[in-house]
């Protein structure tokens, strides 16, 4: 065999090494988890919201919790089990969540992620689903009966539905939801020629795809929807509204990038959903 044709047949030898080396990579080397998650695991001051642990498996999980201040001075009629974002930890808001909550008398409940704060084990997306639906299980054993309410803002939304499309709900409040997969594909594919979009999206796990859990929702929503989304644009929030199937309630955030806080005529506007979803409570599938 000629010299010219022994190379270029090692050439392609190589060229192919390197493909299934970046395709193994790619698939197996947790770059979603690093792509797409922010663990963090410094104290933070949680103001008034009380710490907890849980048994998942050989590991903990750390919680959150906080009270209303309708329910300052009595038992809950009711919970309100809140995801973070994926820079968030349940320290930074579960006081929030139960001040937006403050004219009924709620328990609020907020979960680090495996790999945030004081919860155990690495910071994977694979991890997040079963926390989520075992922190949910210990809440519900807790709760007796009573309602729960599921909430989550950015990459929280994502267990929410989760969580929703497969237990009891008394409704959800959901704010700019990504459709992880199709976010990744559409959104950030074409700079990278889908190399690394591609495999970013296929390790997303299934169990977090909101465009399949959404529809499998029966219970009433509130969706907030930031019209200046800067990572996740409103048609993608979009996508994951119009697929859910409950009774829903949408409210422009007008304006709102993706970390804005709902303030003004959106936040009275809030008040007024939350009001129809307590009314509705009674009624949770």
């Amino acid at each position: 065999m000629s010299t010219p044709k022994r190379w270029r047949r090692r050439r392609r030898t190589v060229l192919l090494g390197l493909l299934l080396a970046y395709a193994a990579l790619m698939t197996f080397g947790g770059c979603a988890d690093r792509l797409l998650l922010f663990p963090s695991r410094q104290p933070i001051d949680a103001g008034r919201a009380q710490r907890h642990t849980i048994e998942h498996g050989e590991r903990r999980l750390e919680i959150w919790t906080a009270r209303s201040r309708a329910a300052a001075d009595r038992e809950p009629e009711a919970f309100v089990l809140e995801f973070c974002g994926n820079a968030t930890r349940a320290e930074d808001i579960t006081q929030y969540v139960a001040d937006r909550w403050s004219r009924f008398p709620v328990e609020v409940w907020v979960m680090n992620y495996p790999g945030y704060g004081g919860s155990e084990g690495g910071a994977k997306l694979s991890l997040i689903a079963a926390a989520a639906m075992r922190t949910y299980d210990e809440l519900a054993e807790r709760a007796n009966g009573r309602p729960i309410f599921l909430a989550g803002n950015s990459l929280g939304t994502v267990p929410a539905l989760y969580v929703a499309a497969r237990r009891s709900s008394a409704g959800l409040v959901l704010q700019n939801p990504p459709p992880l997969r199709r976010l990744i594909l559409a959104r950030h594919g074409w700079w990278n020629l889908w190399l690394l979009a591609g495999p970013v999206a296929l390790q997303v796990p299934g169990e977090l795809n909101s465009l399949a859990n959404a529809p499998r929702v029966t219970s009433p929503a509130v969706f907030l929807l930031a019209e200046q989304d800067e990572v996740v644009p409103l048609k993608y929030q979009k996508l994951v509204a119009d697929a859910y199937t409950g009774s829903k309630r949408l409210i422009p955030l007008s304006g709102a990038g993706h970390n804005d806080s709902v303030t003004g005529d959106a936040d009275a506007q809030l008040q007024s959903e939350l009001d129809w979803l307590w009314e509705r409570r009674g009624g949770a599938r």
